[in-house]
Order: structure tokens, then sequence, then C-alpha cells
């Protein structure tokens, strides 16, 4: 909860402990967010001038203190109920992010000259000044290295803002970074705008809803400041008729869905499966679960799904399983629960048959763990069904066949499609990641989502005005 008026703070409690309060953040407001801008503002220019080695190895030396630091794992699972081992993961994963970065970087930025017979072209890549990052709850640590990496890297400051429901553990990584280019600042949209809108911010970057997107792209475009969005899914996975479905991949495909209890972008959110093998891939689907899903305290070193971060999503996440029951759906409850169900925001994991396509079950992001199974008929039957709606992050195709399964996946209409597997499992930090049509624009990790943090300015010589070059009329056309 956030507290008003002066000294305002953000309270941030335990989603699987109601009642126990896990720290508490200042909440900036308006001045306190002009005096972060400035100073990073400061810092950068002469950041900006340090040699790109030299910045990639402050990049490595905050990656082993993101790794060496104590207690930010146990910290994160606390404020956000996501399984401890998920948050070391989650951790482990972004200082490896921040290695690569460092590893990649000087070489996407380098100059590159052309001098030929068309004449000389430099184009050198130039930092925009100070980043705004805006960043979600769900997977904090990483999602805030997506953009402070690369920034830094490029010669950018930033000023960083965390999501209220999840400031805690980011802001500890943060201090790994020296404190002239990282600040951070805490509050909901009141911090945010004033940030957006800043005069002297130039590249936003943001993760998170539409809702939030459309007031963050609004006051980006009263500045005209560009933005990277990368923002929700509705994924779909597609199992084609010779899907190898053993126990391995099926334990993959459930944790597909409920890791961090399904409140993932890229979690496999709808599952179609040929109407023939419908009832066997029901069945493996369920005892996948019995061997995978484990409900309970964060920190129970058996758990791998937690609560739902907020009593708000665990009321949205069961009406939308009683909205399908209700018009005749069928609704399985998955794998163990080792925790009193009152204790914290706890959703029973739930895989729902016979949902319509047009149930907002199976058309709306869940964002919660329950995932519809759909059969299907024909191939191009369930590409259709897969790319209705207006969201496409990501998605999945399933077969033997691996050249099959890349020739399907031509038709997906979704920014990042994973073969025989989904979600994180299908990761590479050389692959670019990001949306189409209303998931977002921009791109993260790969070498697309490191130039999202420069401007490409061209310095161009025509071989026409050379020394001994054959001239062109004033004003003419180059040929």
């Amino acid at each position: 909860m956030t507290r008003a008026g002066p000294g305002a703070e953000i309270v941030r409690e335990n989603p699987a402990r109601l009642g126990e309060t896990v720290g508490r953040v200042p909440v900036a407001d308006a001045a306190d967010v002009d005096r972060a801008v400035r100073a990073a503002e400061a810092a950068q220019r002469d950041w900006r001038d340090v040699p790109a080695a030299g910045r990639a190895e402050v990049l490595r030396r905050a990656a082993g203190a993101v790794e060496a630091a104590g207690g930010t794992a146990v910290l994160l699972a606390r404020e956000s109920g996501k399984p401890l081992a998920d948050c070391e993961g989650e951790i482990r994963f972004a200082a490896a992010y921040l290695r690569w970065v460092a590893d990649h970087a000087p070489a996407a930025y380098a100059d590159r000259e052309v001098d030929d017979a068309a004449g000389r072209l430099l184009l050198r890549h130039r930092p925009y000044g100070v980043v705004a990052a805006i960043t979600p709850w769900n997977a904090p640590v990483i999602l805030t290295l997506l953009k402070v990496g690369p920034a830094l890297a490029a010669g950018n400051a930033a000023v960083v803002k965390p999501s209220p429901l999840a400031p805690l553990a980011v802001t500890r990584v943060l201090e790994s970074f020296p404190p002239d280019l990282v600040h951070v600042v805490h509050g909901g949209a009141g911090t945010g705008r004033p940030l957006v809108a800043h005069p002297r911010v130039h590249r936003v970057a943001f993760t998170g809803g539409a809702a939030a997107a459309r007031d963050i792209g609004a006051a980006a475009a009263e500045a005209v400041t560009p933005a990277v969005l990368e923002l929700g899914g509705n994924d779909p996975v597609v199992l084609l008729d010779d899907a190898r479905l053993d126990d391995a991949a099926m334990d993959r495909l459930v944790m597909a869905s409920f890791a961090t209890a399904g409140q993932v972008c890229m979690a496999a959110k709808r599952v179609y499966v040929p109407r023939s093998r419908f009832d066997d891939v029901r069945d493996a689907y369920v005892a996948a679960a019995a061997r995978t899903v484990v409900l309970g305290d964060p920190l129970d070193p058996g758990t791998t799904v937690g609560p739902v971060i907020s009593a708000d999503a665990a009321d949205r996440v069961r009406g939308l399983v009683t909205g399908a029951t209700r018009r005749g759906a069928s609704a399985v409850a998955l794998g163990a629960v080792r925790v009193d169900l009152a204790r914290g925001h706890f959703v029973r994991p739930t895989l729902v048959t016979g949902a319509g396509d047009d149930a907002p079950l199976v058309a709306d992001e869940q964002f919660g763990p329950v995932v519809p199974l759909l059969p299907y008929d024909t191939e191009d039957e369930v590409l259709a069904r897969a790319n209705a709606g207006e969201l496409g992050l990501g998605a999945s195709v399933w077969s033997a066949d691996e050249d099959r399964a890349f020739a399907f996946a031509r038709g997906f209409e979704a920014g990042f499609t994973f073969v025989n597997t989904h979600n994180r499992t299908g990761m590479s930090l050389r692959a670019p990641f990001g949306g189409v049509k209303r998931s977002g624009h921009g791109r993260e990790y790969g070498a697309e989502g490191l130039l999202e943090y420069v401007q490409t300015c061209a310095v161009h010589a025509p071989a026409a005005f050379r020394a001994g070059g054959a001239g062109m009329g004033a004003g003419a056309y180059p040929s």
C-alpha cells in the first residue's frame, strides 16, 4: 500500500503472508524526479566520453556485485511471492545478461566507416543522454537490467522507477552501479508521469500492462520522447499432430504456464491440441502438473508456484475460471497444495477444458495460474484462432519435425516464437525479444536490444565532391 501526504511511503506486504511487512520506500514527487534527472544528466556528460571498454568493465563489476549481494533473492521472494529458486535463477540470469552486454556492446556500438567509389560514409552511435526506465514487479531484477545494462553500455545514464509492488530487491540490485549514473525514484503514476515527461529525459523504456503503457505513451508523445514498450501477450501454444509429448516435454509445457504463478508476459496462455489427441494430452497435462506443481510459501524449498501479487489479481483470476464454468466449461485443480490458501493471495493452478474462443479466459490475457486446453481440427483453423486478438508477443509450436515447426511458425503473428518449449526455457541472450500488434514495439536482448539505446548518426562525403570527382548540378538528386 502507499501512504499519502508529507513523507509518503510505499509499504510492501508479503503476498504469501498477509500482514507481514517486507519493507518501505519513500515516494518521490515531481521535485524529487527533477533532481534525479538533472543529477543523472550531469554524470552522463562525463560517462559518454569513457571508452566503450571502460564502460563494459563497469558492467562486469556490477554483475559480480549483483551475484555476491547476500539476501537479495530472499527479499525478492518475500515482496513478490515468487519461489526462492525462481528468484535465485532470475538474479543469476540478470548477472549473465550484464556480462553478455559487456562482451557484445563495444562491437555493437563501434563506429562503422565505408570509403569506396560512392564516397566516404561514417556511421557512429550516439547515446540519448538520460533514459527513464519504468519496470514491472513480476521479474523486476532482469527486466530492470535489460534496460539499465545497455543504456549504460551505450553511454547513457538512467533513472529507474520500479513498480510499487516490488520496489525492494531491485533497489538493492541497483546499488551495484555507480550512484551518479543510476538513480531510483519510487511511486506510482504520480512519479512516473513527471519522469516520462521531463524535458531532459530523451529515451523511455517500459515493461508492463496496456493501461500504464497508454499513460506513458501519451506523456512520451507530448514530450516527443521515443519509447521502447514491452507489453502483455496472450501467447498461444500449438501442438502439431506429431508433437513428442514425453514426460519432459509435458513438464516444460506445464511450467511454461505456471512459473511465477502464470504472471509472465510470455507465459503459455492458450494450449491448442489436435482433437484426435485431446484426451491423451489432457491426461498427460494433469499428470505432469502432479509432478511439477507445488503451491506453497515461496521460501519453502519444495514450492514451485507461489501466490499471485495481490487480492485484486486473485479475484480476477478466480473470476475467469468461474465465468468459464458458468458457460459450461470444466475446471481441474492441478498439483499439490502445501499451504493454507487463506494465508496469502494463493490461487490454485487450474486447467480448463470446454471453454469457447470468446470466453474471457481464452480471449484475454489471464496473467495468473489458469490455462485453457482447446481442441482443433486443421492447421489453417488453429493458426487463425491463435492469431485472433490484438496481442502478439510470443507463441510456440511443438513438432517432432523441426523444419515443419519452423514452416508453421512463419504464420504466427508474434514477435517471438518458441519451438518445442515456451517461456524462459526458450529464451536466448542473442535472440531479440518483443511484440507485434498491441504487444508493444522495440526489442530487448540481442544486438537489436542494444541498439535501442543509441541514435545512429551519419557523416557523408559524396564521391562527386571529392578531389577528382565529377560533381553534380546544384539541387540534383544523387544517382
